[in-house]
């Protein structure tokens, strides 16, 4: 199996890491007073993926709840598997006005290569979701079930698929789920969705990874078609596409969706967007949103979601070396 990717290159893109003035403390206000200022929010990733889908959803949901009381501005910063949007929050050391929203590169990019950071630096505010995904196919090709896809994979020899991310939970997923079927891949990763499907679409590759909510549109076209799925059930919009564990493929890993702020944000920052994410959560359009883009509920705030960070990355690491990505 071999990694198509230029990702040393990209990670060098990371920010400068700015000290903080006066440690966990700092951030240029008070408890009183916060929050008083305009926010940061970065998307580590292009637009149209699920990062992006889910962190415009919880600023539409804030301000329409008017939670936050001065503006938010919501910015794409990708690049690196993650690596350029996520040292961007970690140049914002103290602050307590940046925020950013997590995926499976949050915690693999560092497995990979050096960004400069790790989960470890930032400060957790909580996981709101979990996000599983779909293997699919050119919706023009003769390939209509999942062993159509084995035979048309081993026949070939060797397959090009794609996903977002240099060793994300994408490439994790396409290289499970080959291993399991006794087929080769070659991964190619992109930056956003969108770069994905136009490859998958114009020959470039043979099959991609995309989560539901990104990919649903697609589906019902006709364009793309879906042979797997890898969360626990079938989907309900999609009934006739078999779960990974029906096929005898366990433990695939899901897409932790989180929010964060920066290294040594102060504690009462981390403190209001707890209590506010644990308002946006009961709200009547989060709910909407979990079911409309199939997302799985499943909240843990602070140290818990430190505690999954850290299994999590674990578990992603083992995953990894027995793939040989690292």
């Amino acid at each position: 199996m071999r990694l198509k990717s230029a990702f040393a290159a990209l990670v060098a893109v990371t920010a400068l890491v700015l000290p903080a003035c006066s440690g966990a403390g700092s951030g240029g206000g008070s408890a009183e007073d916060y929050p008083s200022k305009d926010l940061d929010w970065t998307i580590a990733f292009g637009p149209g993926g699920g990062n992006d889908l889910m962190a415009r959803k919880l600023v539409q949901v804030i301000q329409e709840e008017k939670l936050y009381p001065a503006d938010i501005a919501v910015e794409n910063r990708e690049g690196g598997s993650g690596a350029t949007g996520w040292g961007y929050l970690l140049s914002k050391r103290g602050s307590g006005y940046d925020v950013s929203t997590t995926s499976g590169s949050f915690l693999t990019t560092p497995l990979q290569a050096n960004p400069g950071w790790t989960y470890q630096d930032f400060t957790h505010v909580g996981l709101l979701a979990t996000d599983d995904a779909l293997l699919l196919v050119d919706g023009a090709k003769n390939i209509n079930t999942f062993e159509d896809w084995v035979g048309y994979a081993k026949n070939k020899g060797t397959v090009v698929v794609g996903g977002i991310g240099t060793v994300n939970v994408d490439f994790i997923l396409q290289s499970i789920i080959a291993e399991h079927a006794g087929y080769k891949i070659e991964y190619v990763p992109y930056n956003e969705e969108g770069q994905v499907q136009t490859s998958l679409l114009s020959g470039a590759l043979d099959a991609m990874i995309s989560n539901p909510g990104s990919i649903l549109g697609q589906v019902e076209s006709g364009d793309m078609r879906p042979l797997l799925f890898t969360g626990k059930e079938r989907l309900a919009a999609l009934p006739d596409v078999p779960t990974g564990e029906e096929k005898g493929i366990t433990d695939l890993p899901s897409m932790p969706r989180g929010l964060i702020l920066p290294p040594d944000a102060p504690d009462y920052a981390r403190d209001w967007w707890i209590k506010t994410m644990q308002q946006v959560v009961k709200s009547e359009q989060w709910g909407k949103f979990l079911a409309d883009n199939h997302l799985t509920r499943d909240e843990r705030w602070g140290a818990d979601f430190t505690a999954y960070l850290e299994k999590t990355t674990a578990e992603f690491e083992t995953t990894l070396k027995e793939q040989g990505a690292l």
